[in-house]
C-alpha cells in the first residue's frame, strides 16, 4: 500500500488556519534536531515577524533520547553564526512519544530511519513523517503559484503538495537523505551535520514564508 493511498484511514491530526506544528526527530535530541527546531523557529519569526511567527509550533524529540541533557555544545556552536547560541540556553533534550508525533502537522526526521522509527511509535503519522532531506527535495518540486499567501494555510498546502509528489521524483539513495550523527565526531562533524540541515531548512522555509510575500509588521 502506497503512502497516499494510506491517508484517509491513517491521518488523525487536525487541520485549521489557527496554527502548524512542526516538530524535528533525531536519535539522542541534542544535536541535530535541536538545531533544526531553533534555526527554523528564528527564520520564521525573521520572515514572518514574532506575532505571526508565533502560529508556528516548532519542537524536537529524540527516539533515543539523553533526556533531560542540554543541547551538545559543538552543535550548539554552529548556532554562533546565526546570533542563535543563547536561544539553546535552557534547551532539554525530551523523549519522542507517540502523542507528541501525532499531534504534529509535519514531522521532520533527521534520516530515512528516524522516519521509520516515528510511524513504528505512532502510526498515524504515516501521511506527515518525512525524512528532512527528503521533504526538502519534495517541497523544491511545489510551484508556489499553487499555495495561499497566509504563513500557515501555505505550510499545510505545503505538506499536502509534498506528499502528493512522493515517489514522483528521480530516485536517490537513503544516504542521500541521511543526515549524519555527529555525536561521536569532532567540531568538523557537527558543522557538516549543521550545514546538510541548514540547507533543507532554508527551502523549507523559503516555501512556507517566502521572502516576497512574508513580510509582517511585529
Amino acid at each position: 500500500m502506497h503512502d497516499n493511498d494510506a491517508v484517509g484511514r491513517h491521518r488523525t491530526v487536525e487541520i485549521t488556519d489557527s496554527e502548524f506544528r512542526l516538530l524535528f526527530v533525531c536519535t539522542g535530541n541534542i544535536c541535530r534536531s535541536p538545531f533544526a527546531e531553533i534555526l527554523t523557529r528564528h527564520l520564521l519569526a525573521e520572515r514572518l515577524g514574532r506575532r505571526v511567527a508565533a502560529r508556528f509550533r516548532v519542537s524536537s524529540a529524540g527516539v533515543h533520547a539523553v533526556v533531560g541533557a542540554a543541547m551538545h555544545p559543538d552543535s550548539r556552536a554552529q548556532l554562533v553564526p546565526w546570533g542563535l547560541h543563547g536561544a539553546a540556553e535552557g534547551f532539554v533534550a525530551r523523549q519522542l512519544r507517540s502523542a507528541i508525533a501525532t499531534s504534529a502537522h509535519l514531522v521532520l526526521g533527521a534520516s530515512p530511519e528516524h522516519r521509520s522509527a516515528v510511524i513504528g511509535r505512532a502510526p498515524a503519522t504515516l501521511a506527515t513523517a518525512f525524512a528532512l532531506a527528503e521533504f526538502a527535495r519534495l517541497v523544491s518540486a511545489v510551484d508556489p503559484g499553487d499555495l495561499p499567501l497566509d504563513p500557515v494555510a501555505r505550510a499545510h498546502a505545503v505538506v499536502e503538495e509534498a506528499r502528493a509528489r512522493r515517489g514522483l521524483l528521480p530516485p536517490v539513495t537513503a544516504d542521500h537523505d541521511r543526515i549524519p550523527d555527529p555525536i561521536v565526531g569532532d567540531a568538523d562533524a557537527h558543522r557538516r551535520s549543521s550545514t546538510l540541515i541548514r540547507t533543507a531548512v532554508l527551502r523549507i522555509v523559503d516555501a512556507i514564508a517566502p521572502e516576497s510575500v512574508a513580510a509582517r509588521p511585529g
